[in-house]
């Protein structure tokens, strides 16, 4: 059940924010403070799921409120209510991390898909922030030959900056390792990392899902949405297979980039985001646009650091690392004790051609422990490992 507190000193408007609220929704669990002082008290004991204030309140104001609750809940979502006198300040709120703005009288469908919205965008950071210490663990970058060594260090000189980073390499190199450490160590990683595989999604439905959209707008929008360039507000957007993105999408990313600023699907307002783009692909992307295919002026937006990673076959040294880490990942996954790998299987392992990369090699890995007895041979290897 979403807990919803709503701050505003005047009871006819509490009362109508409720009534529509809890007659939409038996999930929403609705609370109410009469000015900023109370709400801030609540706030302190109890965790909200969403937070609606009124800008113009005796004893603190609604722009005190969002300040304090930036620095003591900077994860809840806070939706400013404005009176008409109040329109510039509610927009300069948004400059401060308001999520939204609703004007008084509220509209019904704006207030409803607003507030969807934002409970959306909580559920995405709370995700975020609860799989958080998984995220070291799961993206590890292992090895220690050349190759990996000058990623790490390139990694810690771009990752606290705001430079963007486009990541090349072939498929299951580990361009999302890079990707996510960067993005884990920047100033950022207290916000969300919003992951979109461009491939996988049909072109048609691209901008939907970049940028969100009206309802309406299409067949099949039936509510407003928010876009994941939203989502991503104050974190990091990483663009995966970004050389897969239609010329369309292509140019309302440049747009983004350009203007800090995106529009939805049906929509002509804009809609300010503070975002840091980081993307990835397995494409020549310079063939790309000679093909006519990706945009030239997108590409140097984007690459302002370009980093490679190399294909196994570059980084041999870094399997016998490789196969003991998935070993135990493996063994830890299943219940049950790393298995040994001879030294003679090690190396029969290090001299195949591996052209699907580090994600082939722990598939081998997962075989081998599986079907193999007490230690993987060279006989195993041979066996069971051969393509």
């Amino acid at each position: 059940m979403s807990k919803i507190l709503i701050i505003e000193d005047e009871a006819a408007i509490r009362r109508v924010l409720v009534k529509i609220l809890t007659e939409e929704s038996n999930t929403y669990n609705v609370s109410e403070a009469e000015d900023g002082l109370v709400g801030i008290e609540l706030i302190r004991k109890e965790d909200f799921d969403l937070i609606l204030c009124d800008i113009k309140m005796p004893k603190m104001d609604g722009v005190e409120v969002l300040e304090i609750v930036k620095k003591i809940k900077p994860e809840t979502p806070i939706i400013m209510i404005s009176g008409h006198g109040d329109l510039d300040t509610a927009v300069n709120t948004m400059r401060l991390g308001a999520f939204d703005y609703i004007s008084k009288p509220p509209d019904l469908n704006r207030l409803l898909n607003t507030v969807r919205n934002a409970l959306d965008r909580k559920e995405l950071v709370v995700e975020n922030t609860r799989l958080k210490k998984k995220v070291s663990k799961n993206y590890e970058m292992i090895g220690e030959s050349s190759a990996i060594l000058q990623i790490k260090e390139m990694i810690e000189k771009v990752a606290p900056t705001e430079a963007r980073v486009l990541i090349t390499g072939a498929n299951g190199t580990g361009k999302e390792l890079v990707a996510h450490w960067l993005h884990q160590k920047s100033n950022r990683s207290s916000g969300p990392m919003i992951e979109v595989n461009c491939a996988a999604i049909p072109s048609e439905l691209i901008e939907s899902e970049l940028f969100g959209h009206k309802k309406g707008s299409f067949t099949g929008a039936i509510n407003d949405r928010a876009g994941k360039f939203e989502t991503a507000n104050n974190g990091t957007i990483f663009l995966d297979e970004v050389g897969d993105m239609s010329l369309s999408a292509q140019a309302k990313v440049l747009r983004a980039l350009q203007e800090n600023k995106i529009s939805r699907v049906g929509s002509n307002r804009d809609i300010k985001v503070n975002v840091r783009v980081i993307t990835a692909t397995n494409k020549d992307l310079m063939k790309e646009i000679d093909d006519g295919k990706f945009r030239e002026d997108l590409y140097h937006r984007l690459a302002v650091i370009l980093i490679n990673v190399p294909s196994l076959n570059d980084r041999r040294s870094d399997i016998p690392i490789l196969i003991e880490y998935f070993s135990k990942k493996i063994a830890k996954e299943q219940g049950t004790s790393p298995k040994k790998f001879s030294k003679k299987a090690v190396k029969l392992l290090q001299e195949y051609n591996w052209t699907g990369n580090i994600r082939e090699l722990r598939n081998v890995v997962e075989r081998l422990i599986i079907l193999s007895d007490n230690e993987v041979s060279e006989n195993d290897v041979k066996l069971f490992a051969s393509k």
